[in-house]
């Protein structure tokens, strides 16, 4: 860094500011979802609305937009790569947020968590009709967000809205893909059932698996990963997640004590996020450029570690004894063999988050086909019930009996988080991608894994992903780490491999 760039700094201190802002609201939501009664959830509804109102006006300050403008008009000349990659964010960040005036992102806010508040007694009921007028509400504020976002970036209002969550991405670029899996999903679902069904079923896994169990095989499973329990910490919600910041990354999780495998498959996913959340550039800790390449890449590095890695049999095969000694495994059923089929056990069902790694991709295309369709205004919320049952049923050849299985399940709607689904199988197909590549370059990986060492794996990702932070697009990081842009026919050819060949 120059002595010749004393804007450039000015910005850097604006958005260090910010981002620790960002930390505070995070840790509030995390707090939210884990520890806090419900009686607290109006007074943090005003936490969290002054918080998110106090970092728009940061990032509205006309002082801002004039220091922006300055440094790259001014000193672009002396600043190098990574210094113009975070100016870049910098700006991209700043259009977002100007578009939109702070009275909106106030009543956005106070929407999100009165309707979420709302959503958890209709799940509860499954009665999506308790949940309806406060998601209309909050519906017609993203609506207005996204409209005014699409008039001030160049786009339409869902690219808009996606652009928030994964960068550069639009639904145009999307539509293609998703439409192709759409195609091949259901005739390879067919055969896999019908493969399924001419073996012997798995063996039973008979609990109850006592809560305090599954946390101490968790915790285990966490660590061979690479998760350090030092700046991190693992905990229950209604809703797996992962939040904090770098040093102190929030894991939670929920048990089922009459199926272990749930929970374990979970909590890898979300040390899958907190891996890239603790890889990131240390030196560019609270710049845009320091951050996540957005939530395909984030979906990513979580479904890599746990459909790619973590569902081999290589894995497997070291988890097996860890488990029978936390959970008192022992007979038939604990084999290699019948463990691995309860991991690739393929099954038509209602629940995205339940879901197998090959109907999973359904649930996904469907919510996105939905949410586009309800920012459209073409989709009432009065008919989003039975377009989500009709969807269900094309899809995966199943109806839901229950709005808790089907409309209510997910939180994001409610939450106001309007293209963030399409990021779930964005990121399997990344993850497929990314293996494929790292195997190629280490075959020893395989082997590892069985002993439990991730080293050489979490070091390519660190090298080729996590370290990279926002200096790169998410095209140009997945072509410079694979040497090609997304390619869905490695997620395919990993699906058949799997799941037709054993492999």
């Amino acid at each position: 860094m120059t002595e010749q760039t004393p804007l450039y700094l000015d910005l850097e201190s604006r958005f260090g500011r910010i981002a620790a802002l960002g930390e505070a609201a995070g840790m509030l939501h995390w707090d939210a979802a884990t520890l806090m009664p419900d009686g607290g959830s109006e007074a943090r509804s005003e936490q969290l609305s002054a918080l998110n109102v106090t970092i728009h006006e940061l990032l509205t300050d006309p002082g801002l937009g004039e220091g922006l403008e300055r440094t790259e008009a001014e000193e672009s000349g002396y600043l190098d790569l990574w210094q113009r990659a975070n100016l870049r964010e910098m700006k991209r960040r700043w259009l977002h947020a100007n578009a939109v005036p702070s009275r909106l992102v106030e009543e956005e806010t106070k929407a999100a968590r009165r309707c979420e508040m709302i959503w958890r007694e209709a799940r509860a009921k499954s009665d999506f009709s308790l949940v309806k007028p406060a998601m209309q509400t909050l519906l017609s504020i993203v609506r207005e967000v996204a409209a005014i976002k699409a008039e001030a970036l160049g786009l339409s209002p869902y690219d808009a809205l996606l652009d928030q969550f994964d960068p550069g991405n639009r639904a145009n670029r999307i539509d293609p893909v998703f439409a192709d899996l759409a195609d091949f999903l259901p005739p390879f679902l067919n055969e896999v059932l019908d493969k399924q069904a001419a073996a012997d079923a798995p063996l039973p896994l008979e609990g109850p698996f006592p809560t305090a169990n599954q946390q101490a095989l968790a915790r285990k499973l966490m660590q061979a990963v690479g998760f350090d329990f030092a700046h991190g910490r693992l905990d229950v919600s209604l809703h797996p997640f992962c939040g904090g910041v770098p040093e102190d990354v929030r894991i939670t999780t929920r048990y089922d004590e009459d199926n272990f495998l749930s929970a374990m498959m979970g909590v890898l996913h979300e040390t899958g996020h907190a891996l890239y959340e603790r890889g990131l550039p240390s030196k560019w800790r609270r710049q845009p450029v320091g951050e996540a390449r957005g939530m395909a890449l984030h979906e990513s590095q979580s479904l890599l570690m746990e459909m790619q890695a973590c569902r081999s049999r290589s894995f497997v095969s070291f988890m097996r004894p860890l488990a029978m000694e936390c959970l008192g495994g022992k007979g038939p059923a604990w084999n290699i063999d019948n463990l691995v089929k309860h991991y690739r056990r393929v099954e038509r069902g209602f629940i995205r988050v339940d879901a197998d790694e090959v109907t999973y991709p359904a649930h996904v295309i469907l919510r996105y086909r939905l949410e586009r369709a309800l920012i459209g205004g073409d989709l009432s919320l009065d008919d989003l019930p039975g377009a989500w049952t009709d969807g269900m049923e094309e899809l995966l050849g199943v109806r839901p009996p229950e709005d808790r299985v089907g409309v209510l399940q997910d939180i994001h709607w409610y939450d106001g988080a309007y293209g963030y689904f399409p990021t779930y199988t964005l990121g399997a197909m990344t993850a497929a991608q990314l293996f494929q590549t790292a195997v190629a370059e280490h075959p020893d990986i395989p082997e590892a894994l069985g002993r439990g060492d991730f080293t050489l794996l979490l070091d390519w990702l660190r090298r080729k992903v996590h370290g990279r932070g926002s200096l790169l697009s998410a095209d140009e990081l997945l072509a410079e780490a694979t040497g090609r842009p997304l390619d869905p026919d490695a997620f395919k050819f990993h699906l058949r491999q799997r799941y037709l060949e054993d492999v």
